[in-house]
């Protein structure tokens, strides 16, 4: 039984049903389907009748009308021998047994087209479609392609406009039986006569893989019902292609270009010489290794390895590998990767792979480093006697040879090359000397390692010069010596030791006992040796003590007896002089009485006596008799000698033996007594006002005070000079201002071997910046005040640093010290 007498009977038991429960109505009437020559329509049962008539009438062409006639029990009809695509006019009429119409009904309905032919062709190009192709009728407007396996399995119906058609969603390899149906609005056709086709076998499910950069290999599973496969492979951005045909389910092609892309496609062919699905897949060749590999160290402060090779064509990524387990990669275009950090002193290869989706190439050539060595973990010198030095280094591994700096800080260099771990050279008393040591070996120099400052001790003065500059002080000169910052100047006696301690190489040893011979060294001294003690002394002597005057007699008109005691050593001579307004009178002797002879009448005179011997002159002592005042100085001057020490001479007073002269401020005040006009004063204040004031004495002790123009020192020399490296070879000088004003200018002068450098901060700054400093030079650098007078101050103590060089720019700083000369 048909689907479609299935449907019916259930339709015809639906109606009956109803029709025992329903009420009395008129007929009524609906087509219920159409086939090409037939329509089959259903009513509604009438009560009473004894048989159903159906008449099929053409409405709008003319031809015969067809009738059927069915018993009283029917619901159900068909007319056959209808014409296809014609509208027909179906009435049905309620009949008893006279053949009377009791009700009668009717609806319109056109047929179906006509039934299609045999299909003409039938095809399968893919494994789950068959292509049909037939000839159209007059009245369709569609078509239905009914498909079923040969197996009864399978069973689909596809609605097409027109021919050709495809079925899909179909099963590869299998046998299927086709027709086809015309559509139009009233229904279907009845289908066609069959026509047998077949699905094209499925294409193979490919893998594929590059083994070697010049070969790829496809694999595939067996496909079902195929006895063979052809294969193309083209390469990428090529119109050239190499064709297989194969049984085999691999397939292996060589002799392909490295790193290169190309596209396989395959397809299955049945028994019956069909292909089946193409299927193609994309693969890329392994990249060719990489050639040229070669290494380069880069030097500096975080040392590395650089690894450079030639390109590989179609590499995405490349992988350095290095024996000391060190990798580093590199993707896309880079062809050069850094190792690092490298240790030094190791010697290790590097192996190169480039890599794709293919995967890796084979390794490259291996190429061999040696990495530059170690500095040497301790360098150390040694002096076993004065002036033979040797520098001293730890062994290192991988060493060809060693060199050895020695750069004195005055800028002069050398250097030694050995394979030996010692190095001689001749050192001199009161240098520094900068001591480094570079091994070598193929791949170049060490870094930079230690670099061990030697200090020699500060030479001994050669021309110490002692000048008693008054009865009670020694000025001690001497010309200044290499390595010394500070001068300790001592003058000794049994039970007295004065101290003078100066950067400059001039020494004011004051308030020593008089007619006393004292023992003078001056000691060089620097903070990194501490002081030479072993430089020799110079014995001196100061100047005899003042005699004192006991007793002034005039023994007669033109004669004055003068008695004085005698503190000095027997064979002093003693002056005794009367000085007058307008004359003088004098007398020598080595006893303590003197007679001064033709001494006018009427005269004040101041009487004194003087000691003096070979060494200098004594004090003089006081005077006696009455006397006038004496006059002040018409003139004084003070002038800074050091920034400690200055000298203050003035113009004779008449009248006047002695002065003290005084300078005072509210940081302290200095003062000396004397015979002279001038005086050297110590324990000056820098950047002081003092007031000057002068005490005028006459013989007979009357005294005159005398007042100047006030003395300013000069500034402060600044302390805590350092200098900074900074950016773009420029160099900072920095400095701390040791006293008022803060708004102080000052100079800064920088002195080289090969250039010097001055610059001038602003007023009251404690830096400056000293521009375009070339490197690999010892400077001596020195900050100075400037004065009132716009000159700068010239005492000031020098220091010495060493700056290096970084490549072509500036490097280390290294101070070297102070320095009271260049």
């Amino acid at each position: 039984m048909g689907a479609t007498d299935l449907k019916m009977l259930k339709l015809l038991l639906l109606l009956s049903l109803t029709e025992i429960c329903a009420a009395q109505n008129d007929i009524t009437v609906s087509v219920y389907t159409v086939t090409s020559k037939s329509m089959t329509v259903r009513w509604s049962r009438y009560s009473g009748a004894s048989s159903y008539k159906i008449t099929a009438t053409p409405k709008n062409s003319p031809g015969s009308s067809f009738f059927a006639q069915f018993s009283g029990n029917s619901v159900m009809g068909s007319v056959n021998f209808l014409s296809p695509n014609t509208l027909y006019t179906m009435q049905v009429q309620a009949m008893d047994n006279a053949l009377n119409v009791l009700s009668s009904a009717e609806t319109e309905e056109i047929t179906a087209p006509e039934v299609p032919a045999v299909p003409e062709q039938a095809y399968s190009k893919q494994s789950n479609s068959i292509t049909v192709e037939f000839t159209e009728v007059s009245g369709a407007t569609g078509y239905i392609l009914r498909a079923e396996s040969v197996s009864g399995d399978f069973f689909s119906e596809t609605a097409v406009n027109g021919s050709p058609g495809t079925v899909l969603q179909l099963q590869p390899y299998t046998e299927y039986s086709l027709s086809v149906m015309s559509v139009n609005t009233g229904g279907r056709s009845q289908p066609s006569y069959p026509f047998q086709a077949r699905t094209v076998v499925v294409g193979p499910v490919l893998s594929t893989s590059s083994p070697a950069n010049d070969t790829i290999v496809v694999n595939w599973s067996p496909v079902e019902h195929a006895i063979r496969y052809s294969l193309s492979i083209i390469q990428q951005g090529s119109d050239t292609r190499r064709e297989w045909n194969t049984t085999e389910t691999t397939v292996t092609f060589d002799g392909l270009e490295p790193g290169t892309i190309y596209c396989i496609k395959i397809t299955a062919w049945d028994s019956e010489g069909r292909p089946g699905d193409d299927v193609t897949a994309c693969q890329i060749t392994r990249p060719p290794r990489p050639d040229n590999v070669h290494v380069e160290g880069r030097p500096g402060r975080n040392p590395d390895l650089t690894v450079y090779w030639d390109e590989s064509q179609g590499a995405d990524v490349y992988t350095v590998w290095s024996s000391s387990g060190q990798n580093c990669t590199s993707e896309g275009d880079r062809i050069s990767c850094i190792i690092a950090p490298v240790v030094c002193g190791q010697n290790h290869s590097v192996i190169v792979t480039a890599e794709n989706r293919a995967g890796p190439s084979s390794p490259s050539d291996s190429a061999d480093y040696i990495t530059r060595p170690c500095p040497p973990e301790r360098i150390w010198v040694e002096e076993h006697k004065a002036g033979s030095c040797m520098v001293r280094w730890s062994e290192e591994r991988l060493v060809d040879y060693y060199v050895a700096f020695i750069k004195r800080d005055d800028g002069a260099e050398e250097h030694c090359n050995t394979t030996d771990t010692t190095c001689h050279f001749h050192c001199i008393c009161g240098y520094t000397y900068l001591t480094t040591v570079f091994p070598y070996n193929q791949a170049g120099s060490s870094t930079q390692g230690q670099v061990r400052n030697y200090t020699t001790i500060p030479c001994c003065p050669e021309d110490v010069s002692i000048q008693l500059v008054s009865t009670e002080t020694l000025e001690i000169t001497w010309s200044p010596v290499r390595g010394a910052e500070l001068y300790e100047t001592t003058a000794a006696e049994t039970n007295d030791v004065i101290h003078c301690n100066d950067t400059a190489p001039v020494c004011a040893l004051s308030d020593l006992r008089c007619n006393t011979v004292y023992s003078v060294v001056v000691t060089p001294c620097s903070e990194l040796r501490g002081c030479n003690r072993t430089c020799k002394s110079n014995a001196h002597e100061t100047a005899p003590c003042a005699p004192e005057i006991l007793n002034v007699t005039q023994i007669s008109s033109s004669t004055v007896r003068v008695l004085f005691n005698s503190p000095n050593t027997p064979n002093t001579n003693y002056t005794i002089t009367a000085v007058g307004r307008t004359d003088t009178h004098t007398c020598h002797t080595q006893s303590s009485s003197c007679e001064l002879t033709q001494v006018p009448c009427g005269t004040t005179y101041e009487v004194m006596a003087v000691a003096s011997t070979a060494v200098g002159r004594s004090l003089p002592s006081y005077n006696m008799p009455l006397e006038t005042g004496p006059c002040c100085p018409t003139s004084l001057n003070v002038e800074q000698v050091t920034q400690a020490m200055s000298n203050v001479t003035w113009s004779a007073g008449r009248g006047a033996r002695s002065y003290i002269t005084g300078l005072t401020s509210t940081r302290g005040h200095a003062k000396c007594h004397t015979l002279d006009t001038h005086c050297v004063m110590g324990c000056i204040t820098c950047g002081t006002n003092y007031s000057v004031n002068l005490e005028a004495i006459s013989s007979t002790g009357h005294k005159s005070q005398c007042s100047y123009h006030g003395f300013s020192s000069s500034p402060c020399c600044p302390t805590s000079v350092k200098l900074y490296r900074m950016a773009n070879n420029s160099l900072r000088v920095y400095w701390r201002s040791s006293g008022p004003p803060q708004t102080q200018n000052h100079i800064v002068d920088m002195y080289g071997t090969a250039s010097n450098y001055t610059c001038v901060p602003a007023a009251g700054s404690n830096s400056c910046d000293v521009q375009d400093v070339m490197c690999g030079d010892v400077y001596i650098v020195v900050v100075a005040p400037v004065g009132q007078d716009g000159g700068k101050i010239s005492f000031c103590p020098r220091r010495m640093y060493s700056v290096s060089c970084s490549g072509n720019s500036v490097g280390v700083v290294i101070y070297r010290g102070k320095r009271s000369v260049d």
